[in-house]
């Protein structure tokens, strides 16, 4: 069973047993979250929202709180002998998904 939630704007499809990257949500390690913007539910027969599921749950625990990778954002501009260089890292939440119910 899979099923398409909505979360930081943006549409992740989910598994049961496994693990999603997304951004920042509030909570500490171990908490469970629930996802009720569930936009379709797949297996047997396949359910599509209009625009949610009714009913449609997913369940998550909060494995790890930190941060990405570093990325590096370079900017110059031509001819002017002018450059930039800065860093950001994004944080992000590891979601462990527990549980689909439909």
């Amino acid at each position: 069973m899979y099923a398409v939630i909505k979360t930081g704007g943006k549409q992740y499809k989910v598994s049961e047993g496994e693990f999603l990257k997304v951004e920042k949500l509030d909570g500490e390690v171990g908490d469970s979250i629930e996802f009720a913007e569930v936009l379709m539910v797949g297996g047997d027969t396949t359910v599509v929202g209009a625009p949610h599921v009714a009913g449609a749950k997913v369940t998550a625990k909060i494995a790890v709180q930190g941060r990405d990778k570093k990325i590096l954002v370079f900017k110059s501009k031509r001819r002017k002998g002018t450059r930039k260089l800065r860093g950001h890292r994004q944080y992000k939440t590891v979601l462990k998904i527990e549980k689909i119910s439909a």
